[in-house]
């Protein structure tokens, strides 16, 4: 590694599996301060284990406002301020148009937009001039799927959080990019087929069949682009989405 991230403060969120664990791991490799955040308290300790390096686990639900400003308290008595927000936290499941509940509707949007516009709003304080803010967007957010729409517009809303807040922080030198990835073979996405393995495994290679590169993504890969935008190298970036997906949301 390079230690491209040398001295600076990171937090992800949602960093205890798939996209946001490789990330979390990618970013310690590259000498961040390292916080990140997960629900349940075995899997936070087991990734902060696994990352290793300079990392903090904080126990928080972004859908909580109460557990972002603990975090943010504990952010800023341990590190004074954030460099590279990532944020990560999010989620959701299949429901078709006719079989959509307030449960589920609640649960996405608290978690994949009220969550990510706290999360950001709250972290203001503690981001400085030329500071880094990576939301996690979604192809899904750009194209249709069945049974798919609760998740898919709570992503779209993500894209537009993106290219309103630069406007809104123009003045602060903070960037914020949205990076969307493809189908990408993470737990969270092979357990939307439930828990029976050759299931799992079909959805993958449905999803395969799709993308133009014939195969789902790897966590990996999406953490090398997030580590470009959390660098100087994507300085003159802002308000974009970044598209990881083999190609699929572009044909």
């Amino acid at each position: 590694m390079t230690n491209r991230l040398n001295g600076k403060i990171a937090l992800i969120t949602g960093a205890t599996s798939g996209i946001g664990l490789a990330t979390a791991k990618r970013f310690a490799a590259e000498g961040a301060r390292l916080f990140i955040t997960g629900r349940r308290k075995d899997m936070l300790d087991a990734a902060v284990t696994e990352i290793g390096g300079n990392v903090t686990g904080v126990q928080a639900d972004s859908a909580k406002l109460a557990d972002l400003d603990r975090l943010y308290e504990q952010v800023k008595a341990e590190a004074g301020r954030i460099d590279v927000l990532f944020v990560n936290a999010g989620g959701g499941s299949f429901a078709p148009l006719g079989a959509i509940t307030e449960e589920q509707y609640d649960d996405t949007f608290g978690r994949n937009v009220k969550g990510v516009l706290f999360t950001v709003q709250k972290a203001l304080p503690l981001l400085g001039h030329g500071s880094s803010v990576i939301l996690t967007g979604s192809t899904a957010g750009a194209s249709g799927t069945p049974a798919f729409s609760v998740y898919a517009a709570s992503k779209a809303a993500i894209r537009n959080f993106s290219r309103n807040w630069i406007l809104d922080l123009k003045d602060r030198g903070i960037r914020i990019n949205t990076l969307s990835p493809g189908p990408t073979e993470t737990t969270g996405l092979v357990e939307l087929a439930g828990q029976d393995k050759a299931q799992q495994q079909g959805l993958l290679d449905y999803m395969a069949s799709q993308v133009p590169m014939g195969r789902v993504g790897r966590p990996e890969e999406i953490a090398a682009t997030a580590l470009f935008l959390a660098t100087e190298d994507s300085s003159f970036i802002t308000g974009a989405e970044i598209f990881v997906d083999g190609g699929i949301a572009q044909v």
